[in-house]
């Protein structure tokens, strides 16, 4: 059995990166970032959801500047360039990227509201 809270704490101002399951059209990582000041651009090839399970982040996305605390919820299309500009302290991640495998007679959708 794997906790979240057990990984190891990388260095300050660095991340690790640890894939909890993986398949065809998932994966889901846990990631642990260490007092981030350095900005870090990615784009992905698959959506990403994301949640920030410990502590605080900003992450900069179409013009808005996203202030994350635990327990938010971000998601990020497939392609999307996003900044990740600073975190505070020992932030952790559980993140969720989904490989779109529709084709143009069975499209997906993915619906990314929480029931109220």
């Amino acid at each position: 059995m794997q906790n979240i809270f057990n990984f190891p704490i990388p260095k300050v101002n660095e991340e690790g990166f640890y894939t909890i399951l993986k398949n065809d059209s998932v994966e889901i990582k846990t990631v642990v970032s260490n007092t981030l000041s350095t900005k870090r651009e990615f784009v992905s090839d698959r959506d990403e959801w994301v949640m920030l399970v410990q502590g605080c982040a900003k992450i900069f996305m179409d013009d808005t500047m996203h202030k994350l605390k635990k327990g938010d919820i971000l998601f990020i299309p497939a392609g999307k360039k996003h900044t990740l500009s600073k975190t505070k302290k020992i932030a952790i991640w559980l993140c969720i990227y989904l490989t779109n495998n529709s084709t143009p007679d069975k499209p997906q959708k993915i619906s990314t509201s929480i029931p109220v």
